[in-house]
């Protein structure tokens, strides 16, 4: 029996648990299918395996989004981004190489995400975000947000972080000197949700307070436990 929802004390919608899935921690790139067009790093294929996990297969007959490809928001959620990209290509630049128009363009933390609307089919909004304090609230609210909006009828939620190199170890340092808790998780890690307006009786698994401390997970962890909590919940009730 799914309880009612309980009412969100800031007016916004209850979320519900529709599917979820997380890869990682510790998840190496030669572990992961390659996408076409990106090379290099795992940054990319983790996303896409991530939502591969949570959606199923791409298709117009997917179940999950199959019905909502106009109506379908994607965000995705990260502190320090593709820094493989990033840094292999400063590195390339700094050395005189010749630029690698491929990296060029994955350098953009959204680019991933255009490939995969193009998979699904999916023409809603498409965002990205970041916080010093890491993800998970913020990404949080602005899935409220985006369930705010009437032609918005599920947000498919997705937050990654590559374990911290020299360089961004010294960035996620910088952020907790200046006041962030955000840490970075102990591998690559990364979790998808799709996440809709709870109702009475609906479909999902309503989120929950979250159990882990940040440990391996990072900041990602209260993520996490919303996403092994609602694959629990669902698996038990297919």
């Amino acid at each position: 029996m799914t309880p009612s929802p309980t009412p969100s004390p800031t007016g916004r919608p209850t979320l519900a648990v529709a599917a979820a899935a997380r890869v990682g921690p510790g998840a190496t790139g030669a572990e992961l299918p390659a996408v076409p067009g990106f090379i290099a790093s795992a940054f990319n294929p983790l996303v896409r395996e991530t939502v591969r996990r949570c959606l199923g297969e791409p298709g117009a007959d997917n179940p999950l989004v199959g019905p909502h490809p106009d109506t379908t928001a994607v965000v995705l959620a990260t502190v320090a981004g593709d820094a493989t990209t990033s840094d292999l290509a400063s590195q390339r630049l700094v050395s005189g190489r010749v630029h690698n128009p491929l990296l060029f363009l994955q350098s953009v933390t959204t680019s991933i995400l255009g490939h995969l609307t193009i998979e699904y089919g999916l023409t809603g909004p498409v965002s990205c975000l970041a916080a010093d304090s890491g993800v998970g609230a913020e990404a949080l609210d602005a899935a409220e947000l985006l369930l705010l909006d009437d032609d918005i009828d599920q947000v498919l939620l997705i937050a990654a972080e590559l374990a911290a190199n020299p360089r961004t170890g010294a960035a996620f340092a910088h952020l907790a000197a200046s006041g962030g808790t955000g840490l970075p998780p102990g591998g690559d890690l990364a979790v998808a949700l799709l996440l809709r307006e709870a109702e009475a009786g609906g479909t999902g698994t309503e989120l929950a307070e979250p159990l882990y401390p940040q440990g391996d997970l990072g900041h990602l962890a209260a993520l996490v436990t919303q996403a092994d909590r609602a694959q629990n919940a669902l698996g038990a009730t297919r």
